[in-house]
């Protein structure tokens, strides 16, 4: 059994058992956190795809970790003009483990 979820203003398809780095979340590691923003499941062969969402249908989780992500080096120039701009980002992610999905 697997779902599509949205978190983050991401997408991800998730099975029980997978852990998987999504935006930060609040809540302490090893709380429980239920995703109820389902947008479809499927069950072998079988697929039920939501209007937006899929009604009654949750996934449950555990949070593992909270992290930062690798920096990304952010470089700007114009030719000719002077200008150069360096900046760097490190996205907060949490790490979290699949439980259960409900349908």
């Amino acid at each position: 059994m697997y779902a599509v979820i949205k978190t983050g203003g991401k997408q991800y398809r998730v099975a029980q058992g997978e852990t998987l780095k999504i935006e930060s979340l609040t809540g302490d590691v090893g709380s429980a956190v239920v995703l109820d923003k389902v947008l479809a499941v499927g069950n072998g062969d079988t697929l039920n795809v939501g209007k937006p969402l899929v009604s009654g249908a949750s996934v449950q989780a555990t949070i593992v970790s909270h992290g930062r992500g690798d920096k990304i080096r952010i470089f700007k120039m114009k030719r000719r003009k002077h200008y150069q701009k360096h900046q760097g980002h490190r996205q907060n992610y949490t790490e979290i483990r699949i439980d259960g999905i409900s349908a």
